[in-house]
Formats: C-alpha cells, structure tokens, sequence
C-alpha cells in the first residue's frame, strides 16, 4: 500500500556517491559557462548567452544542493523555493533581452554557435549520465536533475539554432531558440516551486 513502511519516502541526497556526482557536475557547469558566455559576446548570439546563463544558474543550483544535504525538510524545502525563484528570474530576463534583441540588428556568427553548442551539448551529456541514477527524489534533488535536463535540451536547440542562422543568414532562428529556453526555465521553475511548496505543507501538517 502506498505510504506504508517508507514506500513514499524521497531520496534527499544523503549519499557520498551522490556528493561526489555533484562536485563534478559543478566544475563542469562552471567551466562551461565561461567559455560559453564568452563565445554567445562575440558570436552576438541570444542563444549561447541564454544557455551560459543556464549553467551559471545550474552550478549554484548544485552548490546550494550540497550545502542543505542532510538538513531537515523544511530548510532543503527553502533552498528549493530559493532556486525555484532564481530560475523565474532567470527565464524572465532571458524572454526580456530576447525581445529587445529582436528590434536589434545583427546576425549572430552561425559557426561559433554550432562549435560551441556541441561542446555545451557533450559537457551536458556528461552530467545527465551522473546525474540520471539519482533524478527522483526531493523537491532539493529534483531541481538538480531538471536543471542537468534543461541543459542538454537548450544544446540541442543552440545547434539547431545555428544550423537555422547559417541556412537563413537572419538572427530569427538563434531568437526564437532564446525565447523556447526560456520557456523551458519558467516551466522548470514552476515544477520546483510547486514541488517545494508542498513538501513544506506536508512537513507543517504531516
């Protein structure tokens, strides 16, 4: 019967196998987001620079995940409404810069985006295979693993999107992956929030 003996419990993340999964997941996301942001400025590219934006966000992410390891529900719960917010910003921020980019003028540079979007893409593959052992659990591990997802969803669409700018020589197609992105962060950040909200409910009235 669900709820007996533990059968509804959630991983929370109290695992040194996990932990380490986690330090390697943020080296990874913080390396990439340097180089991408760096390229998404020269290549001019709405995309690159919304998915640097995403690995930015998922290092702190795993950091904040790390620090609440082992906490009680209610501070994990809090850390996961923190980051739940922290990703509606992001995706607010990357739909407004995404519109004023599209009264700019400029054509983002197809080839920096392709390059860099299979780098992101394997960088992201990397930490979906460590990550995907342990993507069910608490609303804390949970956005872990939507962020991991996000990320290898937005390379994807970063090469796609390149393969759309170099096909069309207009910057419509690097916009419209921008916007799609996010997207993909409002809805993540919805997931989380409801999520976090209600394990605090349930911790208040078990």
């Amino acid at each position: 019967m669900a709820g007996c003996c533990g059968q509804d419990a959630k991983f929370e993340g109290v695992s040194a196998d996990y932990k380490r999964r986690l330090w390697a997941v943020i080296a990874i996301n913080a390396t990439m987001f340097g180089v991408e942001m760096t390229a998404g400025q020269l290549a001019g590219s709405q995309a690159l620079q919304a998915d640097a934006l995403d690995f930015a966000g998922d290092a702190l992410t795993y950091g904040i995940s790390l620090a609440v390891i082992g906490t009680s529900m209610r501070t994990r719960s809090l850390a996961a409404l923190g980051k739940g917010v922290s990703l509606l910003l992001m995706g607010l921020w990357v739909m407004g810069s995404t519109l004023y980019q599209v009264l700019g003028p400029g054509v983002p540079e197809a080839p920096v985006m392709g390059v860099v979007g299979v780098m992101a893409l394997a960088a992201n593959l990397a930490s979906v295979m460590l990550l995907v052992k342990y993507k069910d659990g608490d609303a804390n591990v949970r956005s872990v693993w939507l962020c991991s997802r996000n990320d290898a969803i937005g390379n994807v669409a970063v090469i796609v999107a390149a393969l759309g700018v170099w096909g069309t020589a207009t910057a419509w197609p690097d916009l419209i992956v921008a916007a799609i992105m996010a997207g993909l962060f409002l809805s993540s950040a919805w997931q989380i929030l409801a999520q976090a909200l209600s394990e605090r409910r349930e911790h208040a009235h078990p």
